[in-house]
């Protein structure tokens, strides 16, 4: 820093404000500095400056799958939000949800010096008196049951599977078939809950259940049977991948997209408006799920207080050529 002032004509406090992004400093000292700098290949000591500040600026990430959708996009959310704000992400994948997997997540974020953490909750895990998170560590989690004991945020579940659920109802459906997710995940538990009491509350007998793994194999399997249900002219499918699958099968097996039977999704992945047919779905915001968990985790490191509490994101349906009136109404009006 002083071989720096030396260079560029100043003081070395006037070198840690531009080093900082403080402001006091002129644009042309600010610009004499930086060239110094460049020059000489410097370059700021964050480890420094954490002991100085008392923070790292950097903010954990835990998270136990990066094989679906919604856990990558919002990962990557989370990551453009925390950059936006200053902050680095370490990320800290962990294979096998459990209490002790829990435990030693934290201890090496840790060890490598983070100031908060967001954890990627997918599975039934925090629902569960048997598991908790460090206490005095602020924590936000994603995609949970837990909010009673944590700040969670979440898309909302229940809203997005009641709209495609009655959208497919208003059509003129009698009923609609559901192609679930894991039995495991928390956010499939919310779609199927929802997706029973909508049609409940409609007067129409929930289907069988048929359930997947997120996977388009899954959703191709499970089309596969659901094509030799005479009575199935809706499905609502638990994301867009098993939708997919789901669409590939029903062709095969002479099924036509949307004349014998409609499919909706979830997610509404970049992809889906070029399956054929175009998709329809439930558009999850994925960029404000990880802008409202790094909103939160900073809130809670500055005013040094947790927030029990859940906020859902709110979805919409996106309607595209996936879905129509069942062939019934299609013979009517002929």
């Amino acid at each position: 820093m002083a071989d720096v002032a030396r260079l560029a004509g100043v003081s070395s406090q006037t070198v840690s404000r531009v080093s900082n992004g403080y402001s006091g400093v002129t644009e042309e000292t600010r610009q004499q500095v930086l060239a110094a700098m460049k020059e000489l290949g410097y370059r700021p000591n964050s480890a420094a400056r954490a002991l100085k500040r008392g923070e790292f600026r950097t903010i954990g990430v835990i998270t136990f799958s990066l094989a679906t959708t919604g856990n990558v996009r919002t990962l990557e959310a989370i990551a453009t939000s925390a950059a936006h704000e200053g902050y680095a992400v370490t990320l800290l994948p962990v294979a096998v949800p459990t209490q002790d997997e829990v435990r030693g997540a934290f201890s090496r974020l840790g060890e490598l010096a983070v100031d908060a953490v967001i954890v990627i909750m997918e599975v039934h895990l925090l629902d569960t008196a048997t598991v908790s998170l460090p206490p005095n560590v602020q924590v936000v989690v994603a995609d949970s049951d837990a909010g009673d004991r944590y700040s969670v945020v979440d898309t909302d579940q229940g809203g997005g599977t009641r709209a495609a659920v009655r959208h497919l109802l208003d059509l003129g459906h009698r009923t609609v078939w559901h192609l679930a997710g894991p039995q495991e995940s928390f956010a499939a538990q919310r779609r199927t809950d929802a997706w029973r009491v909508t049609l409940t509350d409609a007067g129409c007998p929930p289907p069988p259940l048929v359930r997947g793994d997120w996977s388009a194999e899954s959703g191709y399997q499970a089309g596969l049977r659901l094509a030799d249900e005479a009575d199935c002219t809706a499905v609502f499918a638990a994301n867009d991948q098993m939708a997919l699958g789901l669409l590939r099968a029903l062709h095969e097996r002479g099924r036509r997209v949307p004349e014998d039977v409609s499919v909706i999704g979830f997610d509404d992945i970049p992809e889906a408006g070029s399956f054929l047919p175009p998709l329809t779905t439930v558009h999850q915001d994925f960029a404000e799920v990880g802008r409202r968990c790094v909103e939160g985790v900073l809130r809670q490191m500055r005013e040094d207080v947790a927030e029990p509490g859940t906020t859902l994101v709110p979805t919409r349906l996106v309607v595209r050529g996936s879905t129509a009136s069942p062939p019934s109404h299609h013979l009517r009006r002929q």
